[in-house]
Protein backbone atom coordinates (compact mmCIF):
# COMPACT_ATOMS: atom_id res chain seq x y z
CA UNK A 1 0.00 0.00 0.00
CA UNK A 2 1.45 3.35 -1.06
CA UNK A 3 1.85 5.87 1.78
CA UNK A 4 2.67 9.56 2.01
CA UNK A 5 6.17 8.52 3.08
CA UNK A 6 6.66 6.73 -0.28
CA UNK A 7 5.60 9.89 -2.14
CA UNK A 8 7.91 12.03 0.01
CA UNK A 9 10.90 9.77 -0.70
CA UNK A 10 10.24 9.83 -4.45
CA UNK A 11 10.04 13.64 -4.55
CA UNK A 12 12.73 14.32 -1.94
CA UNK A 13 10.45 16.35 0.33
CA UNK A 14 9.11 15.89 3.86
CA UNK A 15 6.11 13.73 4.74
CA UNK A 16 4.39 16.75 6.31
CA UNK A 17 4.74 18.69 3.05
CA UNK A 18 3.12 15.81 1.14
CA UNK A 19 0.24 15.71 3.62
CA UNK A 20 -0.31 19.45 3.39
CA UNK A 21 -0.17 19.40 -0.40
CA UNK A 22 -2.78 16.63 -0.59
CA UNK A 23 -4.97 18.61 1.84
CA UNK A 24 -4.67 21.72 -0.37
CA UNK A 25 -2.94 23.68 2.42
CA UNK A 26 -2.44 27.34 1.33
CA UNK A 27 1.10 27.29 2.78
CA UNK A 28 2.19 24.93 0.00
CA UNK A 29 2.95 26.32 -3.47
CA UNK A 30 0.83 25.36 -6.46
CA UNK A 31 3.88 23.83 -8.11
CA UNK A 32 4.53 21.50 -5.17
CA UNK A 33 0.87 20.57 -4.96
CA UNK A 34 0.91 19.65 -8.65
CA UNK A 35 4.05 17.51 -8.26
CA UNK A 36 2.66 15.72 -5.18
CA UNK A 37 -0.72 15.00 -6.79
CA UNK A 38 0.87 13.79 -10.00
CA UNK A 39 3.15 11.43 -8.07
CA UNK A 40 0.25 10.22 -5.93
CA UNK A 41 -1.78 9.41 -9.04
CA UNK A 42 1.10 7.62 -10.78
CA UNK A 43 1.93 5.56 -7.66
CA UNK A 44 -1.71 4.61 -6.94
CA UNK A 45 -1.94 6.40 -3.60
CA UNK A 46 -5.33 6.20 -1.82
CA UNK A 47 -5.98 8.43 1.20
CA UNK A 48 -6.43 6.63 4.52
CA UNK A 49 -9.80 8.01 5.57
CA UNK A 50 -9.72 6.21 8.91
CA UNK A 51 -6.46 7.94 9.81
CA UNK A 52 -7.84 11.28 8.67
CA UNK A 53 -10.92 10.80 10.82
CA UNK A 54 -8.72 10.10 13.85
CA UNK A 55 -7.17 13.50 13.22
CA UNK A 56 -10.65 15.09 13.28
CA UNK A 57 -11.68 14.90 9.62
CA UNK A 58 -15.34 14.09 9.04
CA UNK A 59 -16.69 11.06 7.18
CA UNK A 60 -18.46 11.56 3.87
CA UNK A 61 -20.40 8.29 4.10
CA UNK A 62 -24.15 8.19 4.78
CA UNK A 63 -25.78 4.84 5.51
CA UNK A 64 -29.17 3.76 4.21
CA UNK A 65 -30.55 0.96 6.41
CA UNK A 66 -33.47 -0.85 4.72
CA UNK A 67 -35.36 -4.15 5.14
CA UNK A 68 -35.05 -5.63 1.64
CA UNK A 69 -33.21 -4.37 -1.44
CA UNK A 70 -35.38 -6.66 -3.62
CA UNK A 71 -38.32 -4.36 -2.91
CA UNK A 72 -38.25 -1.91 -5.80
CA UNK A 73 -39.34 0.96 -3.56
CA UNK A 74 -36.12 0.66 -1.55
CA UNK A 75 -33.83 0.05 -4.52
CA UNK A 76 -35.30 3.03 -6.37
CA UNK A 77 -35.04 5.34 -3.38
CA UNK A 78 -31.45 4.16 -2.80
CA UNK A 79 -30.62 5.13 -6.38
CA UNK A 80 -32.24 8.56 -6.01
CA UNK A 81 -30.56 9.20 -2.65
CA UNK A 82 -27.17 8.22 -4.05
CA UNK A 83 -27.51 10.67 -6.93
CA UNK A 84 -28.60 13.50 -4.64
CA UNK A 85 -25.82 12.92 -2.13
CA UNK A 86 -23.10 12.58 -4.74
CA UNK A 87 -23.74 16.17 -5.82
CA UNK A 88 -23.04 17.24 -2.22
CA UNK A 89 -19.81 15.23 -1.92
CA UNK A 90 -21.28 12.35 0.09
CA UNK A 91 -21.33 8.62 -0.63
CA UNK A 92 -24.25 6.30 0.15
CA UNK A 93 -23.64 2.97 1.91
CA UNK A 94 -26.37 0.32 1.91
CA UNK A 95 -27.25 -2.01 4.82
CA UNK A 96 -30.00 -4.64 4.60
CA UNK A 97 -31.72 -5.90 7.76
CA UNK A 98 -34.35 -8.36 6.44
CA UNK A 99 -36.60 -6.78 9.12
CA UNK A 100 -34.57 -8.52 11.85
CA UNK A 101 -33.91 -6.26 14.86
CA UNK A 102 -30.67 -8.10 15.75
CA UNK A 103 -29.31 -7.74 12.22
CA UNK A 104 -30.32 -4.09 12.41
CA UNK A 105 -28.35 -3.75 15.66
CA UNK A 106 -25.24 -5.39 14.18
CA UNK A 107 -25.29 -3.03 11.23
CA UNK A 108 -25.72 0.02 13.46
CA UNK A 109 -22.81 -1.09 15.65
CA UNK A 110 -20.54 -1.32 12.60
CA UNK A 111 -21.76 1.97 11.18
CA UNK A 112 -21.18 3.72 14.50
CA UNK A 113 -17.71 2.17 14.86
CA UNK A 114 -16.82 3.42 11.40
CA UNK A 115 -18.13 6.89 12.26
CA UNK A 116 -20.50 7.35 9.35
CA UNK A 117 -21.64 10.92 8.85
CA UNK A 118 -25.34 10.04 9.17
CA UNK A 119 -28.00 7.34 8.85
CA UNK A 120 -31.30 7.13 6.97
CA UNK A 121 -33.23 4.18 8.36
CA UNK A 122 -36.40 2.23 7.64
CA UNK A 123 -36.64 0.77 11.16
CA UNK A 124 -37.79 -2.67 12.18
CA UNK A 125 -41.03 -3.00 14.16
CA UNK A 126 -39.24 -3.13 17.54
CA UNK A 127 -35.72 -1.68 17.42
CA UNK A 128 -33.35 -2.99 20.10
CA UNK A 129 -32.63 -0.60 23.00
CA UNK A 130 -28.98 -0.48 21.98
CA UNK A 131 -29.99 0.47 18.44
CA UNK A 132 -31.93 3.39 19.87
CA UNK A 133 -28.88 4.54 21.87
CA UNK A 134 -26.56 4.22 18.87
CA UNK A 135 -28.85 6.28 16.64
CA UNK A 136 -29.11 9.00 19.28
CA UNK A 137 -25.35 9.53 18.87
CA UNK A 138 -25.62 9.87 15.07
CA UNK A 139 -27.40 12.38 12.82
CA UNK A 140 -30.28 10.31 11.48
CA UNK A 141 -33.80 10.36 10.14
CA UNK A 142 -36.50 7.77 9.61
CA UNK A 143 -37.86 6.92 6.20
CA UNK A 144 -41.34 5.53 5.43
CA UNK A 145 -41.75 3.88 8.84
CA UNK A 146 -41.71 5.86 12.07
CA UNK A 147 -40.85 4.51 15.52
CA UNK A 148 -41.31 6.92 18.45
CA UNK A 149 -38.11 5.83 20.22
CA UNK A 150 -35.93 6.88 17.27
CA UNK A 151 -36.67 10.61 17.31
CA UNK A 152 -38.99 12.95 15.50
CA UNK A 153 -37.31 13.39 12.12
CA UNK A 154 -39.35 11.42 9.59
CA UNK A 155 -40.12 11.35 5.88
CA UNK A 156 -43.10 9.24 4.92
CA UNK A 157 -46.22 8.68 2.86
CA UNK A 158 -49.80 9.36 3.94
CA UNK A 159 -50.58 5.64 4.02
CA UNK A 160 -54.02 6.08 5.54
CA UNK A 161 -55.23 8.44 2.83
CA UNK A 162 -53.64 6.43 0.02
CA UNK A 163 -55.50 3.25 0.98
CA UNK A 164 -58.67 5.16 1.80
CA UNK A 165 -58.75 6.55 -1.74
CA UNK A 166 -57.94 3.17 -3.30
CA UNK A 167 -60.73 1.43 -1.40
CA UNK A 168 -63.21 4.30 -1.86
CA UNK A 169 -62.73 3.96 -5.62
CA UNK A 170 -63.96 0.36 -5.44
CA UNK A 171 -66.82 1.22 -3.08
CA UNK A 172 -67.97 3.95 -5.48
CA UNK A 173 -68.10 1.38 -8.28
CA UNK A 174 -70.55 -0.72 -6.26
CA UNK A 175 -68.32 -3.41 -4.77
CA UNK A 176 -69.62 -4.77 -1.46
CA UNK A 177 -67.20 -7.70 -1.00
CA UNK A 178 -63.71 -6.23 -0.94
CA UNK A 179 -60.57 -8.00 0.27
CA UNK A 180 -57.48 -6.22 1.54
CA UNK A 181 -54.07 -7.87 1.52
CA UNK A 182 -51.44 -6.00 3.53
CA UNK A 183 -48.43 -6.26 5.80
CA UNK A 184 -48.36 -6.73 9.59
CA UNK A 185 -49.99 -4.07 11.77
CA UNK A 186 -46.93 -4.16 14.07
CA UNK A 187 -45.36 -1.86 11.48
CA UNK A 188 -46.80 1.69 11.44
CA UNK A 189 -47.17 1.56 7.65
CA UNK A 190 -49.20 -1.66 7.87
CA UNK A 191 -51.44 -0.25 10.61
CA UNK A 192 -52.14 2.99 8.73
CA UNK A 193 -52.91 1.23 5.44
CA UNK A 194 -55.35 -1.12 7.15
CA UNK A 195 -56.98 1.86 8.88
CA UNK A 196 -57.39 3.60 5.50
CA UNK A 197 -59.10 0.50 4.08
CA UNK A 198 -61.53 0.33 6.97
CA UNK A 199 -62.20 4.07 6.89
CA UNK A 200 -63.31 3.85 3.24
CA UNK A 201 -65.71 1.00 4.01
CA UNK A 202 -67.23 2.97 6.88
CA UNK A 203 -67.53 6.17 4.83
CA UNK A 204 -69.19 4.18 2.06
CA UNK A 205 -71.86 2.94 4.45
CA UNK A 206 -70.76 -0.69 4.18
CA UNK A 207 -70.94 -3.10 7.14
CA UNK A 208 -67.71 -4.38 8.70
CA UNK A 209 -68.13 -7.81 7.11
CA UNK A 210 -68.08 -6.21 3.63
CA UNK A 211 -64.30 -6.07 3.88
CA UNK A 212 -61.92 -8.88 4.65
CA UNK A 213 -58.34 -8.16 5.68
CA UNK A 214 -55.50 -10.63 5.17
CA UNK A 215 -52.29 -9.50 6.92
CA UNK A 216 -49.14 -11.34 5.94
CA UNK A 217 -45.87 -10.95 7.85
CA UNK A 218 -43.59 -10.50 6.04
CA UNK A 219 -45.26 -8.91 3.03
CA UNK A 220 -43.53 -11.06 0.42
CA UNK A 221 -44.25 -12.10 -3.17
CA UNK A 222 -44.93 -15.68 -2.08
CA UNK A 223 -47.38 -14.54 0.58
CA UNK A 224 -49.19 -12.53 -2.09
CA UNK A 225 -49.57 -15.66 -4.20
CA UNK A 226 -50.76 -17.76 -1.25
CA UNK A 227 -53.34 -15.22 -0.08
CA UNK A 228 -54.88 -14.79 -3.54
CA UNK A 229 -54.97 -18.55 -4.00
CA UNK A 230 -56.94 -18.86 -0.75
CA UNK A 231 -59.31 -16.01 -1.62
CA UNK A 232 -60.19 -17.52 -4.99
CA UNK A 233 -61.12 -20.84 -3.35
CA UNK A 234 -63.74 -19.24 -1.10
CA UNK A 235 -67.40 -19.97 -1.98
CA UNK A 236 -68.31 -16.30 -1.52
CA UNK A 237 -65.13 -14.84 -3.05
CA UNK A 238 -64.58 -11.06 -3.07
CA UNK A 239 -65.33 -9.07 -6.19
CA UNK A 240 -62.48 -6.64 -5.55
CA UNK A 241 -58.98 -6.76 -4.10
CA UNK A 242 -56.84 -3.95 -2.63
CA UNK A 243 -53.12 -4.55 -2.12
CA UNK A 244 -51.06 -2.87 0.61
CA UNK A 245 -47.45 -3.47 -0.48
CA UNK A 246 -45.39 -3.74 -3.65
CA UNK A 247 -44.24 -7.29 -2.94
CA UNK A 248 -47.77 -8.49 -2.21
CA UNK A 249 -48.96 -6.81 -5.41
CA UNK A 250 -46.35 -8.67 -7.46
CA UNK A 251 -47.35 -11.99 -5.91
CA UNK A 252 -51.06 -11.33 -6.40
CA UNK A 253 -50.63 -10.42 -10.07
CA UNK A 254 -48.55 -13.55 -10.71
CA UNK A 255 -51.24 -15.77 -9.16
CA UNK A 256 -54.12 -14.06 -10.99
CA UNK A 257 -52.29 -14.42 -14.30
CA UNK A 258 -51.38 -18.03 -13.56
CA UNK A 259 -54.98 -18.95 -12.80
CA UNK A 260 -56.37 -17.06 -15.78
CA UNK A 261 -58.61 -14.80 -13.70
CA UNK A 262 -60.31 -12.19 -15.87
CA UNK A 263 -59.55 -8.70 -14.52
CA UNK A 264 -61.71 -6.67 -14.04
CA UNK A 265 -64.65 -8.83 -15.26
CA UNK A 266 -64.23 -11.44 -12.49
CA UNK A 267 -62.15 -9.46 -10.01
CA UNK A 268 -61.27 -5.76 -9.75
CA UNK A 269 -57.74 -5.09 -8.49
CA UNK A 270 -56.00 -2.02 -7.04
CA UNK A 271 -52.25 -2.46 -6.55
CA UNK A 272 -49.66 -0.66 -4.46
CA UNK A 273 -46.68 1.08 -6.04
CA UNK A 274 -46.21 1.59 -9.75
CA UNK A 275 -43.67 -0.83 -11.20
CA UNK A 276 -42.61 -0.33 -14.80
CA UNK A 277 -44.72 -3.33 -15.89
CA UNK A 278 -47.91 -2.39 -14.07
CA UNK A 279 -49.13 -0.13 -16.88
CA UNK A 280 -49.24 -3.02 -19.35
CA UNK A 281 -50.17 -5.88 -17.00
CA UNK A 282 -53.52 -7.25 -18.23
CA UNK A 283 -55.79 -4.26 -18.85
CA UNK A 284 -53.33 -1.97 -17.04
CA UNK A 285 -53.18 -1.96 -13.25
CA UNK A 286 -55.00 0.69 -11.25
CA UNK A 287 -52.60 1.34 -8.39
CA UNK A 288 -51.36 3.65 -5.65
CA UNK A 289 -48.41 5.65 -6.97
CA UNK A 290 -45.66 6.47 -4.46
CA UNK A 291 -43.74 9.80 -4.40
CA UNK A 292 -40.32 8.14 -4.44
CA UNK A 293 -38.29 10.91 -6.06
CA UNK A 294 -39.88 13.59 -3.90
CA UNK A 295 -39.13 11.64 -0.71
CA UNK A 296 -35.54 10.86 -1.73
CA UNK A 297 -34.79 14.47 -2.60
CA UNK A 298 -36.34 15.70 0.63
CA UNK A 299 -34.39 13.19 2.74
CA UNK A 300 -31.11 14.04 1.07
CA UNK A 301 -31.53 17.82 1.34
CA UNK A 302 -32.59 17.67 4.98
CA UNK A 303 -29.71 15.42 6.03
CA UNK A 304 -27.10 17.31 3.98
CA UNK A 305 -28.18 20.57 5.59
CA UNK A 306 -28.05 18.90 9.01
CA UNK A 307 -24.53 17.57 8.40
CA UNK A 308 -23.21 20.88 7.13
CA UNK A 309 -24.78 23.21 9.71
CA UNK A 310 -24.35 20.80 12.68
CA UNK A 311 -27.04 22.30 14.93
CA UNK A 312 -26.73 21.73 18.67
CA UNK A 313 -30.20 20.20 18.86
CA UNK A 314 -32.43 18.77 16.15
CA UNK A 315 -35.99 20.00 16.36
CA UNK A 316 -38.86 17.78 15.24
CA UNK A 317 -39.33 17.53 11.49
CA UNK A 318 -42.00 15.60 9.63
CA UNK A 319 -42.56 15.42 5.89
CA UNK A 320 -45.65 13.53 4.70
CA UNK A 321 -45.96 13.04 0.96
CA UNK A 322 -49.30 12.05 -0.60
CA UNK A 323 -49.73 8.94 -2.68
CA UNK A 324 -51.74 9.14 -5.90
CA UNK A 325 -54.38 6.81 -7.27
CA UNK A 326 -53.42 5.94 -10.86
CA UNK A 327 -56.55 4.83 -12.72
CA UNK A 328 -56.14 2.20 -15.45
CA UNK A 329 -58.25 -0.74 -16.58
CA UNK A 330 -58.11 -3.24 -13.70
CA UNK A 331 -61.25 -2.01 -11.89
CA UNK A 332 -64.91 -1.95 -12.97
CA UNK A 333 -68.39 -2.25 -11.52
CA UNK A 334 -69.28 -5.78 -10.42
CA UNK A 335 -71.94 -7.44 -12.53
CA UNK A 336 -75.40 -6.10 -11.80
CA UNK A 337 -74.19 -3.42 -9.38
CA UNK A 338 -74.94 0.29 -9.50
CA UNK A 339 -72.37 2.96 -8.67
CA UNK A 340 -72.60 4.12 -5.06
CA UNK A 341 -72.70 7.71 -3.89
CA UNK A 342 -70.16 8.59 -1.20
CA UNK A 343 -71.46 9.35 2.26
CA UNK A 344 -71.82 13.15 2.26
CA UNK A 345 -70.78 13.33 5.90
CA UNK A 346 -67.41 11.74 5.18
CA UNK A 347 -64.28 13.79 4.68
CA UNK A 348 -60.74 13.18 3.54
CA UNK A 349 -58.04 12.90 6.18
Amino acid sequence: MITTRDIAERLGISVSTVGRALADDPRISDETKFRVRQAASEMGYVANRAARMMRGASSNVVALVIPDIRNSFYSTIAHELSKNMETQGFQLMLSETDDDRMVELRHLRELSANRVAGVIIVPTARPHNESVKLLRSLPHLQLLRRHPSLGSQWFGVDDHEALRQATAHLVAQGHTRIAYLGGPVELPTGAERLRGFRTALSEGGLPEDAGRAELRPPASVEHGREAVRALLREPDAPTALVLGSIQLTLGALEELSGQGVKVPEELSVVGFGDESGFSWWGPGLTTVGLPIQEMATGCALWLMRRLKTKPANDGPYTSVSPGSLILRGSTARPRGARPRTANPSSSSS
